[in-house]
């Protein structure tokens, strides 16, 4: 599953400090004159280390739903050839603060610097990033842009003024913390 591959990509560690999800929510939305496009996902796994300032997310392609069913199968089929890489990644680390500030009342903003992978194709990105420590859980936030031609995700010229050359990504995160070894305070995997 995708659990195991992040924590892999996490550099191993004491487990104080890191959150977890499974349920984290991406979404996107295109404008353009003549359609807005918006999907949304429910199904990131993601792990924030706050003791290395590191993190790393997986979203599986074919779970965004769209409103309409042949928008899903073009992004599906067409787009992001979703049977040939099946999910996006970014893992990176938090670059310009230590986090032990994220413990802290309220909420934080940091900078999140790493690779994105998307349709097969890694950039380096940099992005701001919101936490805050709540009931317990870490609530992560980021809003950046993507431009699909940087992913090499081809538009067919038919359809090409329907598509935004940016898209805007939305990342919310609520993980759990995962608790170490021997801990009563474990969060069911």
């Amino acid at each position: 599953m995708l659990i195991p591959l992040l924590l892999a990509v996490v550099i191993p560690g004491r487990a104080q400090g890191r959150f977890m999800t499974k349920e984290g929510r991406v979404s996107f939305f295109s404008t353009s004159i003549i359609e807005d496009i918006e999907a949304i996902t429910n199904t990131a796994a993601g792990i924030i280390d706050l003791s290395t300032n590191q993190f790393a997310f997986a979203v599986p392609i074919k779970d965004f739903t769209f409103k309409r069913t042949l928008m899903q199968e073009h992004f599906n089929e067409n787009y992001m050839e979703s049977g040939k890489f099946p999910r996006a990644t970014f893992t990176g680390r938090f670059t310009d603060a230590s986090l032990a500030a994220a413990t802290a009342p309220g909420s934080h903003t940091f900078r999140a610097e790493g690779d994105l992978t998307l349709h097969g194709v890694t950039h380096r990105v940099a992005v701001p990033a919101t936490l805050e420590l709540k009931n317990g859980q870490l609530q992560a936030f980021a809003t950046f842009n993507v431009a699909p031609a940087d992913y090499n995700i081809e538009i067919p010229l038919l359809v090409r003024e329907n598509i935004a050359k940016i898209v805007r990504i939305r990342v919310v995160l609520i993980a759990d913390p995962v608790a170490t070894p021997g801990s009563r305070s474990a969060v069911a995997n």
